[in-house]
């Protein structure tokens, strides 16, 4: 017997199954690896890979064909999704999202209700978080803070 799951992405249920390292639920079509914890409300779907000792909990949602990897966590009802990585000891957290081709790294914190997408890095000890926007082709890092309603995009570099 097949056992199925609907993610509430328009693909009705699929073929799933409950992660056996926190009993989240992940798309058959999805990769996480045995080390990497998957919380029991959170979710792991479409082509994303979790990797490490990755942690997708919460309400967090990881799809399309992202990357969560290293020690890196996504939480609460986080969104990283596209083509978007988070890996080594990031955290993306609260209501924040990450996706398109974005990568965010080291240390670096995405947080609040803040948006990172596009070809844009976040890395360092880089916090992004409010309802800050980072997008385009930007990079932000070392000690930088994005925050309230700040937009950094195009080719901008922030790093302090």
């Amino acid at each position: 017997m097949i056992t199925t799951y609907d993610f509430d992405d328009g693909n009705g249920p699929v073929p799933a199954h409950q992660h056996p390292n926190g009993g989240g639920w992940v798309a058959d079509t999805a990769t996480v690896a045995e080390t990497a914890y998957v919380g029991p409300k959170a979710r792991v779907y479409g082509d994303a890979r979790v990797y490490g000792d990755a942690q997708v909990y919460g309400n967090a949602r990881v799809f399309g064909t992202a990357r969560v990897l290293g020690d890196a966590q996504v939480s609460g009802t986080a969104r990283v999704f596209s083509d978007a990585w988070v890996f080594d000891d990031a955290q993306v957290f609260d209501n924040a999202r990450v996706y398109g081709d974005a990568r965010v790294f080291d240390n670096a914190r995405v947080y609040g209700d803040a948006r990172v997408f596009d070809n844009t890095f976040v890395f360092g000890h880089a916090r992004v978080f409010g309802k800050a926007r980072v997008f385009g082709n930007a990079r932000v890092f070392s000690d930088a803070r994005v925050f309230g309603t700040a937009r950094v995009y195009g080719d901008q570099e922030l790093s302090k």
